[in-house]
């Protein structure tokens, strides 16, 4: 069940449903934000809709809105929780923490102080990073995984040093990320250059000018946000240390591998099948690296349908015929 809301203050200013631009019509009519205590630190989750609970959880360096688009269709099937993770938006912004193990932990605490104790799961980007580890670590909590868009590192091969100009163009800011403080210094200020690009280079559609100004305005105007945008990157080592160790132990829940046909393709379920055993693959045309924000009906017919057992109470082994094929 969904737990109402405790002591904690309404989210307000930027970044909370009531501060964020050009929401879909009605959208607060089924939405609000709330904060959650996980006994570790707040989270601001985005929560509405009826059924079975669903979290979505978007990457770098985007937010939750990065889902708005999908969220009232599907909120009319499941209780939608779209959260902000450690370090984002109008979430608590520590110091450290930023591992996929501890986001993992930090995902199921959210989900336990909401009274979810079965979910499913959308990870997108470093939400896909997320998503696996979560999968991995807490095989119980986890009907179904669909992820977008992302290698994962310490799975997927790692790409060589001096590969192709497209390779490079595509990977450059892993490297520049994992700085431990000149990034602060050399993006401070410019902000809109550093991510805007990010956007523009990453996208077969163009995002909205409104959701690249709302994400770039969020890391511009708190220090802290912009910190925290590169510590995902900065615990690389013991994110890839703990996924080398979670490879003994392949993940048997369906999965769905969503890419972009102009971005990743292919490569996100070749990444998932190396650790689990069911894997659906989808390759979504003219889409490049954002699915939720380019091509959303696509994007939400995929997961309607791949959300349809879990939705109507059925579980894998309810399923006769076996998952696994390319699509």
């Amino acid at each position: 069940m969904n737990l109402p809301p405790t002591h904690l203050p309404t989210p307000e200013g930027p970044g909370s449903v009531s501060q964020v631009p050009n929401l879909p019509a009605r959208f607060t009519e089924t939405f609000t934000s709330r904060y959650v205590d996980t006994g570790e630190l707040r989270l601001h989750a985005v929560t509405g809709g009826q059924g079975p609970a669903l979290l979505l959880l978007a990457g770098w360096p985007q937010t939750w809105y990065a889902w708005r688009l999908l969220m009232p269709a599907l909120a009319q099937d499941f209780q939608v929780v779209a959260v902000d993770p450690r370090g984002v938006g109008l979430s608590d912004k520590p110091l450290g923490g930023y591992d996929t193990g501890t986001l993992a932990r930090d995902m199921v605490a959210l989900m336990d102080a909401l009274g979810h104790q079965r979910f499913a799961m959308v990870g997108h980007d470093v939400g896909m990073w997320t998503g696996y580890a979560l999968a991995a670590d807490h095989p119980d909590r986890l009907d179904r995984l669909a992820v977008a868009e992302a290698a994962i590192p310490g799975l997927s091969p790692s790409p060589p040093l001096f590969g192709s100009r497209v390779a490079n163009d595509r990977l450059w800011h892993f490297a520049f990320n994992r700085l431990t403080d000149v990034n602060e210094q050399l993006v401070s200020g410019r902000e809109h250059l550093y991510f805007g690009r990010q956007f523009a280079t990453k996208s077969a559609k163009p995002l909205p000018d409104h959701a690249v100004q709302h994400y770039v305005g969020i890391l511009a105007a708190d220090p802290e946000a912009l910190r925290s945008s590169f510590e995902f990157y900065r615990a690389l080592d013991t994110t890839i240390a703990q996924n080398q160790r979670r490879q003994a132990r392949r993940l048997s829940l369906p999965v769905l591998a969503i890419g972009g046909a102009e971005n990743m393709g292919a490569s996100v379920s070749e990444t998932m099948k190396l650790a689990a055993d069911d894997v659906e693959s989808l390759v979504l045309p003219e889409c490049g690296h954002y699915p939720a924000e380019e091509t959303p009906e696509a994007m939400l017919a995929a997961l309607t349908a791949f959300l349809a057992p879990y939705r109507d109470g059925r579980t894998a082994a309810d399923i006769p015929t076996a998952r696994g094929t390319d699509a």
